[in-house]
């Protein structure tokens, strides 16, 4: 099954707790501390793999989680760092941040890959934590929670031309006659429900990449019919054949309606250069009409159009021939995806580490900050000493100050993410 389009939810992997632990040895009464680091949580990463097609593999298994890292050990031994999660991706797979809608990454090169969810940091030991003035100190920090986000995996196709037209105008059986791609052929409208890919070898030094985009319909670009669906495939193509079925009522109403169609999807569309071929000339009823139909688009300009049939192979190595000039010609104005960074990006939390807000609930006190969340996260709580640092934190980022400002008292409850503290002066 062609799967195109596809919602996972990817989270990393949790880094290791670090630990409180002092030397034992015998005639050594009181050893120093050598609690170990804890190992960094594994990144889930995407890879564009040629050797994947279609994002199929992800349509039963949408959650994606990598290995956490190792707690530390004691003399000083760290954990060890959780593996990468490596999902493969077909070539021209945009990723979206599902809820924001950003763009994330635009990967269409084999072996390209995009750091989506970053492992967490493993917790510092004890023996970190050492100095002149604290030479045994009881604290530690367990591993930093690992990101995790919802994304969006969406596929264009990469291909040197795309074979466009109306449904049934015979463009499943050019591109079987021209390569060795076998799509679904029928006498009726919408046989082909997905986009196929072919290599047509035009000689020794020639070959194209041929894609065959499902028929096209008037109001396509707001999803009618196969819609979007199947537009986005086109732009990721540098030049058209367009097909016009022969047997059709109004064959150049419907190569003005599908440019229309084409134009109002996404306007760069209408910059590609196209080859216009009418096919089914196998029939007399269609070469009779051929000349006339020839006139009217000479009349609005075209120029280059060929006269084929794709059922008996006939005249369509011309029509390959000048879809490889216009190819070497042209140069590529394939949409540039604009990402969170502007560049390739790894994934990096946008909002300012510092920020917070506090509410006044029905339970008490909530702190909204991610950074003092994680730290909260991290920190052992039933040492005084590391939680003593967590009181240092929240003074450095100036929220022991705003709870004094918005009323706190003795005794309240204040909530940080999944933890019920009381707050105490």
């Amino acid at each position: 099954m062609f799967i195109d389009e596809i919602k996972i939810h990817v989270k990393a992997g949790k880094g290791g707790d670090g630990i409180v632990h002092f030397r034992r040895e015998k005639y050594v009464p009181r050893g120093g501390p050598d609690g170990g680091d804890g190992g960094h949580g594994g990144d889930v990463i995407l890879q564009v793999s040629t050797h994947v097609n279609t994002l199929s593999d992800y349509r039963h298994q949408k959650n994606f989680q990598a290995e956490s890292g190792k707690r530390g050990g004691g003399n000083n031994q760290t954990g060890r760092s959780g593996e990468d999660l490596i999902l493969k991706v077909p070539p021209g797979t945009i990723v979206y941040d599902d809820q924001s809608g950003a763009v994330i990454g635009d990967l269409v090169e084999d072996g390209q890959t995009l750091v989506v969810a970053k492992g967490g940091r493993g917790g510092r030991g004890n023996t970190r934590f050492k100095s002149s003035r604290n030479k045994a100190p009881r604290l530690a920090e367990k591993g930093e929670p690992p990101q995790e986000r919802d994304l969006r995996l969406e596929l264009k196709l990469i291909a040197d031309v795309g074979i466009i037209g109306v449904p049934n105008a015979g463009k499943s059986t050019l591109l079987s006659v021209v390569t060795n791609a076998k799509p679904k052929i029928g006498a009726y409208p919408f046989t082909t429900l997905q986009p196929n890919l072919g290599i047509a070898e035009l000689d020794f030094e020639t070959r194209l990449v041929l894609a065959d985009i499902p028929g096209l319909i008037e109001g396509a670009h707001t999803g009618l019919g196969l819609g979007h669906a199947f537009l986005r495939h086109v732009q990721r193509t540098r030049v058209l054949i367009h097909l016009l079925d022969g047997l059709s009522a109004e064959p150049v109403m419907d190569f003005a309606q599908i440019n229309t169609e084409l134009a109002l999807f996404d306007p760069q569309l209408a910059k590609k250069p196209q080859v216009i071929a009418l096919n089914k000339m196998d029939l007399p009823s269609v070469q009779e009409r051929w000349p006339q139909i020839e006139e009217e688009l000479q009349s609005r300009g075209y120029e280059d159009l060929y006269a084929i049939s794709a059922a008996t192979n006939t005249e369509i190595r011309p029509v390959l021939y000048k879809a490889s000039q216009l190819l070497a010609e042209t140069a590529d104005i394939t949409e540039k995806v604009e990402t969170e960074s502007g560049q390739m990006p790894v994934y990096r939390l946008d909002e300012d580490p510092n920020a917070f807000t506090i509410d006044h609930t029905p339970l008490g006190w909530r702190i909204n900050s991610p950074s003092l969340e994680r730290a909260a996260a991290m920190t052992y709580w039933e040492y005084y000493q590391s939680v003593r640092r967590f009181q240092s934190i929240m003074e450095a980022m100036g929220i022991d100050e705003a709870m004094r400002k918005a009323g706190v008292e003795v005794g309240d409850t204040v909530l940080i993410g999944d933890h019920e503290l009381v707050w105490e002066e």
